[in-house]
């Protein structure tokens, strides 16, 4: 699809991150564009410095993982602009789980599934219909994760199982665009290849009570600085890729129709290997071995 001046994109968790960096990228291709965060502040101010530079924006406070929420924003959408081209599903949470899948409070496996796989699903049927009835070229992007979406780090057990979800939803969804024969392409994002400097790290500031934790943690939030400094410390290099290029592989991507937005990465190709191989063989998932703590 042509990422052409005046089409209209619709980004969630938008207010910072990867959601920010697409939105300026859209902007920058001249497109209108819609963002939607559930966090206020940060919300206006991403707004107001898009607007600053010329944009045509939209801001709404939504939460993702409230289908009600989500169909408002559509409705709300398509009777300012008109019409929706590019939607990217990128909300997303780390739930904060501690120790083993069986300690886990269940209160942090509902909120990641609220907003990494019923905010994704709730976005197809918000927009999707809509997209299709009006003919016009469009595009889904789901942003998933190279934790889940292409193997999980158990440590990160919930996170991992909801991008695992997501991708294939993505799957599915393209599956049935091509059965209509839409003109609404789909894509899977895997941002990367390295880590991303991104408000995930601190995903609890916004964690709603509803899924408040049911008992209080056993050690504190970690923040990003504070994991990359331990990461040194044991001697381990901590790369980073700038939001900006993940914002550019969503773009190109979209133009190219891709399904795959997985960027380059020796890494991600051997543990697709090495856990495609593992099924092939009806062997032990070994390629978890490095990631199994005693």
């Amino acid at each position: 699809m042509d990422l052409s001046e005046g089409r209209v994109a619709v980004v969630t968790g938008a207010a910072s991150g990867i959601g920010l960096a697409m939105a300026r990228r859209f902007a920058a291709d001249g497109l209108k564009v819609v963002l939607a965060d559930v966090e206020e502040g940060a919300l206006e101010k991403a707004a107001a410095a898009l607007r600053e530079d010329g944009a045509v924006v939209h801001a709404r406070v939504v939460d993702v993982g409230e289908r009600a929420e989500v169909m408002a924003l559509a409705e709300d959408v398509f009777d300012r602009f008109g019409a929706v081209h590019v939607l990217c599903n990128n909300a997303g949470v780390g739930s904060g789980a501690e120790g083993r899948m069986w300690e886990h409070d269940p209160n942090d496996w509902k909120w990641a599934f609220a907003v990494n796989v019923w905010g994704v699903f709730h976005g197809v049927q918000a927009f999707v219909p809509r997209m299709i009835a009006s003919a016009e070229p469009g595009h889904v992007v789901n942003t998933s994760s190279g934790d889940g979406g292409i193997a999980p780090l158990p440590t990160a057990s919930v996170y991992a199982v909801t991008k695992a979800a997501v991708v294939t939803m993505t799957e599915s969804l393209y599956a049935h665009l091509k059965a209509e024969h839409a003109r609404v392409g789909a894509s899977v994002l895997f941002p990367g290849p390295h880590m991303l400097r991104t408000g995930l790290w601190e995903s609890h500031r916004n964690r709603p009570e509803r899924y408040a934790k049911e008992r209080p943690r056993r050690t504190p939030y970690r923040s990003l600085g504070q994991w990359e400094a331990a990461m040194q410390e044991a001697g381990h290099e901590v790369r980073f890729t700038p939001v900006e290029e993940v914002a550019d592989l969503v773009a190109d991507g979209i133009a190219a129709d891709r399904f795959w937005l997985l960027p380059e990465s020796e890494h991600s190709d051997r543990q697709i290997r090495a856990r495609s191989q593992s099924m092939l063989d009806r062997a032990d998932p070994s390629y978890l071995e490095n990631f199994i703590l005693d």
